[in-house]
């Protein structure tokens, strides 16, 4: 979930005023959604090489370049701007890495041609489970982002939204311009595909 947008008002207030203190909280308070963002988008051939923390940090250094041009005249929510910049910074690690000729040919890229996304309970190491249950959580996990592929895109990054970046219906909604019914509409409309894929998997998303 995003920060609070009344929080993150007075600190674009700040920054409008030329605090650069605020400036720098306004920055370091968005890097945790930022990064569960990057880091749900890595595909896992990526995610080898490249830290979503450094992608975070320098889409905020971006951010924070350009900070003066956005308080000035704010086209987006403070929050869905940042997260512009950021995947923009994640497109371009996908470039470089093609462009250098690694492996990455056969592996999914960002935006409208697929994501390597798991559902946040795939993602947490359970210490508890068994081996049995461990394996059974990886082969759902791979299951679950087979399924998210075949979507449309439109289903596909609702999906991506409401489960890798946890955000609400009403976050998402404002993210793709969108009504709340409508994006609470696409959004079941997504997850009975998934679930005509999945059959009877029991629901762990």
């Amino acid at each position: 979930m995003w920060p609070n947008a009344d929080e993150t008002e007075q600190l674009l207030h700040g920054a409008r005023e030329g605090d650069r203190a605020a400036v720098d909280r306004l920055m370091e308070r968005h890097r945790q959604s930022l990064e569960r963002m990057v880091r749900g988008r890595l595909n896992r051939g990526l995610a080898r090489r490249v830290d979503a923390s450094d992608v975070v940090q320098d889409a905020l250094l971006t951010a924070s370049r350009r900070l003066a041009d956005y308080v000035h005249d704010p086209k987006l929510p403070f929050h869905a701007w940042l997260r512009q910049i950021a995947r923009d910074r994640l497109a371009d690690v996908y470039r470089r890495q093609l462009a250098d000729k690694r492996s990455v040919a056969n592996e999914q890229s960002v935006g409208g041609e697929g994501t390597s996304m798991l559902p946040p309970a795939a993602l947490v190491r359970d210490a508890e489970l068994t081996p049995a249950a461990a394996m059974l959580h990886r082969e759902f996990a791979e299951r679950f982002n087979a399924a998210v592929e075949t979507l449309a895109e439109a289903d596909r990054e609702i999906i991506f939204m409401r489960h890798a970046e946890q955000l609400t219906n009403s976050e998402a909604a404002e993210l793709l311009g969108l009504s709340q019914p409508a994006a609470a509409m696409r959004y079941l409309r997504a997850l009975r595909q998934l679930k005509s894929i999945l059959g009877d998997t029991p629901s762990q998303w």
